[in-house]
């Protein structure tokens, strides 16, 4: 079998609470299933390998970019090599001065050898 994760990308840069950091990886982390529950309703349809890491023991690697620019680099490269991505936006309510501040995403659930040329020289956070 091969190794499957998710990676959690998260900015430094903005200096979140480390409850607003947690709470914005869980959002990234479970869009992936909402998503396909918004839009199918009742049943998801996921991957081989999402189905695999659902299974066995959901591996998750958050690692760390300095800027939105970087993020945004990093999601448009994950989309490019055909990766499930979802991009966190906080709405600024309790954080961020009331400006909506792009603050994170999710990469797969997928197959290690596909995310880790995205994400592999990324510090860990």
């Amino acid at each position: 079998m091969r190794d499957v994760k998710q990676v959690i990308v998260m900015r430094k840069d903005i200096n979140m609470r480390r409850g607003k950091e947690i709470a914005q990886g869980c959002h990234a982390s479970i869009t992936f299933l909402t998503r396909q529950l918004q839009s199918n309703k009742s049943s998801v349809k996921v991957s081989d390998a999402a189905r695999e890491w659902i299974e066995s023991n959901f591996a998750k690697i958050c690692v760390r970019v300095d800027s939105e620019a970087e993020l945004l680099e990093i999601k448009a490269k994950a989309e490019c090599a055909g990766l499930e991505v979802h991009l966190v936006t906080d709405s600024g309510l309790t954080e961020f001065n009331g400006v909506p501040t792009m603050t994170c995403l999710a990469i797969g659930p997928d197959y290690s050898d596909k995310i880790n040329p995205i994400t592999g020289h990324l510090k860990l956070y």
